[in-house]
């Protein structure tokens, strides 16, 4: 029998992980979660220490597609998803100091950790969407990374058009051509007019309107309100945690994270048998994840750009995945909060906050403090940082706590991604830009620039799939 996904809001119907795939957000707004997680014995835990990532990632995610995918077929995507990452590793961990370690997770072809989900993502597309002869239309919204990976996970794929939602002025340049310089008829990269919480509140408006594309098409998220992104994304805590000596010792990780996605993924990883002691929230000024742990209110504030673009959010999508637990999985108690949320902050009971800080600890870094983190890492270890993974590796400093054993900074991105972030930490060092992206400056830009409207935005994108 398939493994069944239900809403966090209780309000929509229950799916099997390829009506997950094509759905994302589900009808009554919520996100999609398994019904059950699955539980690795010790036993399983220690044999899994061996595998390449690829056998890794095969044994962690069959569970989640049971019964839509068979396990042959999920060899195969996952294997060429990986394929072409530069490092043999695929995720290679290296030692800073004294168990502190580095994740490396920049190794893919956009050069940032979301390719991990991502390449993984378009091949189950094309394949669910090949064997049932459908086309649909992606619909995203990027703070800077998630773009360029949706748009190289997907740009082959048969079946799909991409229409990729950024905030204008608001991410590197670096990040913005490597969305708009990617020729193809079915990608459509959009500058919007606002920040990123903009760009995201387009997205889940069309997801839960009227239906406004052609017939026959339909949207598909990628952003990482779908189910498929946080399963990919386990898969690289089980790989890290064994590189350090898990699962015999438990492990810590820090966690850069604006939309919670990943540090949810880390989350997971913990429940389904890994040990795990301390999971870092790692934020900058924009620091609605560090207000949540440790004053129990989640709440908005305006959204300040600062050296780290990919987290300048001030609403976390998957936090409300984490809601769900901490409640009981009680849909109709977080279905009232996320309608309140909608209107003004909300605060956590005391024993869901305690909940919360009995696996979460939390840091806020500010844009001096990551130059400062950038020199520093750069002196003592050699490692060239970008702003994000610099983030991680000062609040894992601050959140190590004695005894623990080993702490794993999420290295997010390349640093030649924020070039002018490195520069400004007075380094002496210029990132460099792998090969197959060294003539990034040189390639022609494609994007569209429109206003904060949802009608103006859905008619464009209803126009291009004509």
């Amino acid at each position: 029998m398939s493994l069944q996904y239900l809403s966090t809001r209780g309000q929509a119907p229950t799916l099997d992980f390829e009506g997950v795939l094509l759905a994302g957000l589900a009808k009554d707004g919520g996100l999609y979660l398994p019904q059950a997680l699955p539980h690795f014995s010790a036993a399983e835990l220690h044999a899994m220490r061996g595998m390449s990532y690829a056998e890794l990632a095969t044994t962690v995610i069959a569970p989640f597609v049971e019964g839509s995918i068979d396990r042959d077929t999920l060899e195969g995507l996952v294997s060429d998803a990986y394929r072409d990452f530069r490092h043999q590793a695929t995720a290679p961990v290296i030692q800073l100091d004294h168990d502190q370690w580095l994740l490396e997770l920049f190794h893919g072809p956009t050069l940032a950790f979301k390719d991990f989900a991502l390449q993984l993502l378009g091949r189950l597309l094309d394949h669910v969407l090949s064997r049932r002869g459908e086309k649909v239309v992606i619909m995203g919204a990027t703070s800077g990374d998630t773009g360029s990976a949706a748009i190289e996970g997907c740009r082959h794929c048969e079946h799909v058009d991409i229409f990729i939602l950024y905030p204008d002025g608001r991410v590197s340049e670096v990040q913005r051509r490597q969305m708009t310089t990617v020729a193809g008829a079915n990608i459509h990269n959009v500058a919007i007019r606002g920040n990123f919480d903009d760009c995201q509140a387009l997205v889940k408006a069309s997801f839960v309107a009227e239906p406004f594309l052609p017939e026959g098409r339909s949207l598909v998220a990628v952003n990482s309100i779908n189910w498929a992104r946080i399963m990919a994304q386990i898969v690289y805590y089980f790989y890290a945690a064994f590189a350090v000596g898990g699962p015999d010792r438990p492990v810590n990780f820090s966690v850069p994270t604006g939309n919670f996605g990943d540090i949810y993924a880390g989350y997971l990883a913990h429940r389904m048998g890994l040990p795990v002691n301390n999971l870092v929230i790692a934020t900058n000024r924009n620091d609605v994840l560090h207000r949540m742990l440790t004053t129990g209110t989640y709440g908005r504030q305006p959204i300040e750009a600062s050296l780290s673009p990919s987290m300048d959010i001030s609403i976390s999508s998957n936090f409300e995945r984490l809601l769900f637990d901490l409640y009981d999985g009680d849909a109709a108690q977080i279905n009232q909060m996320m309608t309140d949320f909608a209107q003004g902050d909300i605060g956590l009971s005391d024993t869901a906050l305690s909940r919360a800080q009995k696996l979460f600890t939390s840091a806020r870094v500010s844009d001096e403090e990551t130059c400062d983190e950038i020199r520093m890492m750069w002196e003592r270890t050699g490692q060239l940082l970008d702003p994000h993974t610099a983030i991680g590796t000062r609040a894992a400093r601050l959140c190590t706590r004695e005894g623990e054993g080993p702490m794993v900074t999420l290295a997010t991105a390349h640093p030649a991604k924020f070039p002018a972030a490195v520069a400004r930490a007075e380094t002496g060092q210029e990132p460099v830009l792998p090969g197959h992206l060294a003539d990034l400056f040189e390639r022609e830009e494609r994007f569209d620039t429109l206003d904060n409207d949802l009608a103006t935005v859905q008619a464009y994108m209803a126009d291009m799939c004509l």
